[in-house]
């Protein structure tokens, strides 16, 4: 099992996302509610593409309330009915790093007016459709607490591969488990189970070939992903930009 690059990139971008709390909880709702609709049930139990939605808000603190408000939005009509349009946009931005944007939005040409604008001011540009999602592989992708029950690197790896995980990485202060997609919520069930404290659950775009930079140039795409990342459409920000520890702690 080999390491990954842009467990630092994730770091960044929840840091960030921590700092601004009441866009992050409204993000979440919003991923909430359209997962109870789109698996046409309120229950977890039953849908679960809420499940993976409740447990990535629970991760980031969303009280419950608003879990359960969110749930209801989906299943609400007439004037109390809420409708979002799942939209991807690719582009590219400083040095030529390709970006993906994954949105949830009520209003399109809002939300594309948004992101051209933020691209525009960061000197770079929106792209066709399939552009550059060749560049980026979904994958699972889970946070496991350091404890005494994992520091033996090798009988963990033996343990995540009887649970269905693909890959393992040292991420300092976590291990890092990857899934394939479809496998995400039973391997962190497993995963559980087997008595280790998962902190993390969900799924995520991999860049399949992240592209060195240097720190002026790493900062400048990391301002555009935090503007985009302040949008309240944009779910999530994914770039080909390799995270080393020496442009984490940069940008830190």
């Amino acid at each position: 099992m080999s390491g990954h690059s842009k467990w630092a990139t994730t770091k960044h971008r929840k840091g960030a996302q921590d700092a601004k709390r009441a866009i992050l909880f409204a993000k979440l709702s919003r991923v909430i509610t359209v997962a109870a609709k789109v698996g046409g049930d309120p229950s977890p139990e039953n849908n679960a593409p809420l499940a993976a939605a409740i447990t990535k808000a629970k991760n980031y603190s969303l009280p419950k309330d608003r879990i359960d408000s969110a749930i209801k939005k989906a299943f609400a009509a007439g004037a109390d009915a809420t409708n979002y349009d799942e939209v991807l946009y690719e582009g590219y931005g400083p040095a030529g790093i390709a970006l993906y944007l994954e949105a949830l939005t009520d209003n399109r040409n809002r939300t594309a007016a948004d992101v051209r604008a933020a691209f525009t001011r960061a000197g770079g540009n929106l792209a066709a459709t399939g552009a550059v999602s060749f560049m980026f592989e979904r994958k699972g992708e889970i946070a496991i607490e350091k404890t005494k029950a994992t520091e033996d690197e090798d009988e963990l790896m033996l343990l995540v591969a009887d649970a269905g995980g693909e890959d393992l990485e040292d991420a300092g202060d976590e291990w890092i488990v990857y899934t394939i997609p479809t496998d995400l919520i039973t391997v962190t069930a497993a995963l559980t189970a087997a008595g280790l404290s998962v902190v993390g659950s969900e799924l995520v775009m991999e860049p399949t070939t992240p592209v060195a930079l240097s720190i002026e140039d790493a900062k400048k795409v990391m301002r555009l992903v935090d503007r985009l990342e302040e949008l309240d459409d944009i779910q999530n920000v994914y770039h080909t930009m390799e995270m080393t520890e020496e442009i984490a702690a940069a940008l830190e």
